[in-house]
């Protein structure tokens, strides 16, 4: 148990008692807030998501919350976005129309590529249960290797498998923010992202069982304790 003085965004979209009932199993100072000045104080911050980019992002900014955030990366601390969350990080969405987001980390939100004209077995919104792999492949390892060191998926297998529920995907600039990607349909997306001290979930880690929950450890082993 550590004390991190982390907040969990409460700007109205996000399955916000979840991750707070998870991250509290690894530290006890955890709180929801909506208050700017306690986002800007926090030491670490979780932006969770649940819903559309364009109404997310209305709500961020109707509660005074965009700077705060935005300072808050700049000045180093922790970000862990969630589903939705992550996707409000990227630069903008193309999610109802174009509309600007957080520009945290650089790149696009995309809509997930439907069936071909022959049709498959998926389907759009991806729910369900799937693994999120190395951003090259599946790396030829030994028995002493970690693929995800000093990640947020630090000490998990090589696949580990994860719960997602969404219809868009982000899609960074940089090559080097992608450190995890899923296979779905025709598509092969990043699932997870890291970006200097922000990091990112297209999934569920509240839902994913074990592996979500070492994943939340992780975030909050970053955390400054003091």
């Amino acid at each position: 148990m550590v004390t991190s003085n982390t907040t969990i965004i409460d700007f109205g979209l996000g399955n916000l008692h979840n991750i707070l009932r998870a991250a509290r199993l690894y530290s006890d100072d955890v709180s929801l807030s909506s208050d700017p000045d306690e986002i800007a104080s926090a030491k670490a911050l979780i932006l969770p998501g649940v819903g559309a980019f364009q109404p997310a992002m209305a709500n961020l900014e109707n509660a005074g919350l965009i700077e705060p955030i935005r300072a808050a990366a700049a000045a180093g601390t922790p970000i862990l976005g969630i589903c939705l969350g992550m996707q409000l990080l990227m630069t903008e969405s193309e999610e109802n129309g174009l509309c600007k987001g957080l520009d945290i980390v650089s790149g696009e939100v995309r809509h997930m590529q439907p069936p071909g004209a022959a049709g498959a077995s998926y389907k759009v919104p991806h729910i369900g249960w799937n693994s999120v792999v190395h951003r090259g492949g599946r790396p030829e390892l030994d028995a002493d290797t970690d693929p995800w060191t000093e990640t947020v998926l630090a000490g998990l297998e090589d696949e580990p498998v994860v719960y997602f529920l969404h219809s868009y995907v982000v899609v960074p600039e940089r090559d080097e923010d992608n450190i995890a990607v899923t296979n779905y349909g025709r598509d092969r997306f990043c699932s997870v992202l890291q970006h200097g001290n922000v990091y990112g979930c297209q999934f569920h880690p509240e839902r994913s069982g074990r592996v979500g929950l070492r994943i939340i450890e992780n975030f909050l082993s970053h955390v400054p304790s003091a």
